[in-house]
């Protein structure tokens, strides 16, 4: 098994994490909008907003429903 340093880590394409199968996983990130309501922006693997949720859970159950892995982004 070969290791992965930080450097090549930060090399990592687009399509390299196609590849290793991240398609499947979304990232959700508090935000603050310009109201000032705190809400949870929802990002694709490749880092496009999918679209924004009023609380954490309800995003995470959100991409579960759709087969998606969420992941928080703090």
């Amino acid at each position: 098994m070969s290791q992965v340093n930080l450097e090549s880590a930060r090399e990592v394409s687009q399509q390299d994490l196609q590849a290793l199968g991240l398609d499947d996983l979304a990232y959700v990130k508090p935000a603050v909008t310009s109201e000032g309501q705190i809400v949870f922006v929802v990002h694709a693997a490749n880092g496009q907003i999918m679209g924004s949720l009023p609380s954490r859970d309800s995003a995470f159950a959100a991409l579960q429903q759709q087969g998606l892995t969420p992941l928080s982004v703090h």
